[in-house]
């Protein structure tokens, strides 16, 4: 299942009251998602079911910050993170996602849950002058992997120089 690859440049609305769930296995493959999920996603359940979570990824989205996801969540933490979403027509959607592992009875991960909710649109201006920066130094590179560990060490820098986390950064928005 592959997206539209063509960007339409419109933006599908998150309403204030509504919560995006979505439920993955321990590779990132969609087990669940809820009604919202699905109506933002632009797909069907039935096509969403089994599909690496990354089939709404937009490619706006720095590889940096889902290489610190799924480092966080690997180590067992949370994170919460902006994310904007590709929809399978080539809509977008900009979310505020709050990302935790799922354990089994032996403290073992067995997948991840994602809860999003809409975010403001000054915190959109401000992470998307972030993700542009990352995503310039991701693209100043031949080697993808090179690149996104440059932009890692971007972010890393911008972060110490502000004394926070990237969750503090987050949730300071």
């Amino acid at each position: 299942m592959v997206a539209n690859s063509t960007l339409t440049g419109i933006e599908r609305p998150v309403h204030d009251d509504e919560i995006i769930v979505s439920k993955t296995d321990a590779k990132g493959r969609i087990t669940y998602c809820n009604d919202v999920f699905i109506r933002l996603a632009g797909y069907s359940e039935r096509e969403l079911i089994g599909q690496a979570h990354n089939i709404i990824r937009h490619p706006s989205m720095p590889r940096c910050i889902f290489k610190l996801l799924w480092e966080t969540i690997a180590s067992g933490k949370e994170l919460f993170a902006y994310v904007v979403n590709r929809s399978k027509n080539g809509d977008h959607y900009w979310v505020l996602a709050h990302v935790t592992p799922d354990f089994d009875a032996s403290g073992a991960i067995i997948g991840y849950h994602s809860f999003r909710r809409s975010t403001s649109r000054a915190a959109i201006a401000v992470v998307e002058q972030l993700y542009a920066r990352l995503l310039a130094e991701e693209g100043r590179h031949a080697e993808r992997k090179v690149g996104q560990q440059a932009a890692s060490a971007l972010l890393a820098t911008i972060l110490a120089d502000k004394g926070i986390s990237y969750d503090e950064f987050v949730l300071s928005l």
